[in-house]
């Protein structure tokens, strides 16, 4: 698990985790590693990660240090490190942890400001993301999608048993793609209203039933700012756990350059050049404005842009006839 490629850089993608899901089913195996000294274990609080206080942040926490929480709600196998010890996530309600120990000894800290303030190194923040997205499934799909009879968790936490009707349930990914549309020296970049001031990023959009990642790329631009596009090529790929989303970075080759802004989807969408795209990376833009910051993959798609321009698009460009 240990080979990096250019979604690793990206953040939450990076995970080192062997998730052993060959071993998955093994109950006597899962039961030997939860209780192995060596094994470490995530905390949430509901949907928040729970941090020990202390002068820098840990969050992974032993055995004798979990079981003054009591029983946890959902129980999650991550996997297994290259030095063989085991992590778990562990699920508890909200209430758990007393404002006292909160003032104290603990700290719950959101994963995105985990994220954006670089308080956990890369491979933890995958295992972090991989945990969120696990026990917030759980937390959704408590009841069978079939016959709405309650689910158990089985399969060390990666599937929901219907004792009543037999049916199987399975975590769910949701694919996103997030492109910049590339015209010459100008990328399109839109805003939506709940953005930081002066704050500008990739178009993004869920991918329908029976559609590609390259129709999903030229919809949705079409759609949000009536730009034609053609090309498409892929970049990079991002685990999204808010809640559970899969980020696919492609860059798509605009036809045209008029803008008609869908404002119910936007804020605003313009062209930039590559000169302001690096200003904006930079905090220089004279205007102030600003870029994702670099955990968030649209930050990867404009540093590439900046440095490459339209040459992103030419490992696609089809091979002559």
């Amino acid at each position: 698990m240990s080979i990096r490629d250019q979604s690793t850089a990206i953040g939450f993608a990076f995970n080192p985790l062997d998730r052993r899901n060959e071993k998955r089913d093994d109950a006597a195996f899962i039961e030997s590693l939860r209780s192995d000294p060596s094994t470490r274990f995530i905390v949430f609080s509901a949907d928040i990660p729970v941090l020990k206080r202390g002068s820098e942040h840990d969050i992974l926490f032993s055995a004798s240090e979990v079981s003054e929480f009591g029983p946890p709600v959902q129980v999650v196998f991550l996997g297994q490190a290259d030095t063989g010890s085991a992590c778990f996530a562990l699920g508890f309600d909200q209430g758990v942890f007393d404002p006292a120990s909160l003032s104290t000894r603990f700290e719950l800290i959101d994963l995105r400001s985990i994220a954006v303030g670089g308080l956990a190194s890369p491979g933890l923040l995958g295992a972090l993301a991989q945990a969120k997205a696990m026990l917030d499934w759980h937390r959704r799909h408590r009841f069978c999608a079939n016959c709405g009879q309650p689910s158990r968790a089985s399969t060390a936490g990666w599937r929901r048993s219907c004792d009543a009707c037999g049916s199987q349930h399975f975590p769910r990914v949701d694919p996103v793609v997030i492109m910049l549309g590339i015209n010459d020296n100008h990328c399109l970049l839109g805003r939506q209203s709940q953005f930081a001031t002066g704050m500008y990023s990739a178009l993004a959009g869920f991918v329908e039933p029976g559609e590609t990642v390259e129709d999903a790329v030229r919809r949705e631009v079409l759609e949000e700012t009536s730009v034609h596009c053609s090309q498409v090529a892929y970049f990079a790929s991002q685990p999204w756990p808010f809640p559970s989303s899969l980020m696919i970075g492609c860059f798509a080759r605009a036809n045209d350059t008029e803008i008609i802004v869908d404002t119910t989807e936007l804020e605003d969408a313009r062209w930039f050049s590559r000169e302001e795209v690096a200003a904006m990376l930079s905090s220089t833009h004279a205007g102030g404005l600003s870029a994702p910051k670099p955990f968030a993959i649209a930050h990867h798609l404009l540093r590439a842009f900046a440095s490459e321009g339209a040459a992103v698009l030419r490992a696609t460009e089809p091979a002559p006839s």
